[in-house]
């Protein structure tokens, strides 16, 4: 696990070829208007600077987590000491680190720029969810929708190879993050190599090498400010095996 950063937090105030269950279309949120509000009641917000920790794997699991604000990763530490990113949330995005079987996190949350979290405590969650049945379905349509999202990842990772696994990456930053434009889809979340490494599972020499190949092939180019840019998506999919998925909603193939 990496040293912990001295940093504090402030506080206050793809499209893959195994998925034939990809076909419905998911609306943006799970959650109504009436449900959004009824969570944010139940919400105090934090603010976090770029690289504070919202919370360190293996610490106690004590609430939910949305981000209003700015943008959080997920990663994960092996035990041969390798960083994997298994998820980067933007505004509007719940995070839920825990489960019934384990009380505490399994992965650690860090701010990539600066964020304001609502912290939602377990307990006023669970008075919530069991006194509005709808709200507690919806909740739970939504952890299904996250976790055939990271069955998704992982089924890419697994059976493409890495620039496979690399173009379903794209693929996924360019729905969860893309601006069309003349030229193409701007990725408009600035990563780094070793950022695009811990996605794809693999070193950032490798990483290197790919985007290397992939811009010399036209397929993509680096925009002003150093953003990824994505030229000829239909490459990416050819690679990543999108043709034997069509449907699959974006809801699936993102970050």
């Amino acid at each position: 696990m990496p040293a912990r950063t001295t940093t504090a937090k402030i506080p206050d105030a793809q499209i893959p070829v195994c998925r034939p269950a990809c076909r419905r279309e998911q609306g943006e949120s799970p959650f109504t208007e009436r449900q959004l509000k009824a969570l944010e009641s139940i919400m105090h917000f934090r603010r976090y600077e770029a690289g504070a920790y919202l919370f360190w794997e293996g610490d106690p699991a004590e609430a939910v987590y949305y981000v209003r604000k700015g943008h959080v990763k997920l990663r994960r530490t092996t035990d041969d000491g390798r960083d994997l990113l298994l998820s980067i949330l933007k505004p509007g995005d719940f995070l839920v680190d825990f489960d019934h079987w384990d009380p505490n996190h399994r992965n650690s949350g860090q701010a990539m720029d600066d964020v304001e979290a609502g912290v939602i405590p377990l307990p006023e969650l669970e008075m919530l969810l069991s006194k509005d049945g709808e709200l507690a379905f919806r909740f739970a349509m939504w952890m299904s929708l996250m976790r055939r999202r990271s069955e998704s990842k992982l089924c890419d990772l697994i059976l493409l190879g890495k620039p496979g696994a690399l173009a379903s990456t794209l693929i996924r930053l360019t729905n969860s993050f893309g601006v069309a434009q003349p030229e193409g889809i701007l990725i408009r979340l600035k990563l780094t190599n070793t950022e695009l490494a811990e996605l794809v599972g693999t070193t950032r020499e490798s990483i290197n090498r790919m985007l290397n190949s992939l811009k010399n092939e036209g397929v993509i180019d680096m925009a002003p400010g150093g953003k990824l840019r994505v030229l000829q998506l239909g490459k990416l999919q050819e690679m990543a095996g999108c043709p034997e998925c069509p449907a699959c909603p974006k809801e699936i193939c993102s970050i």
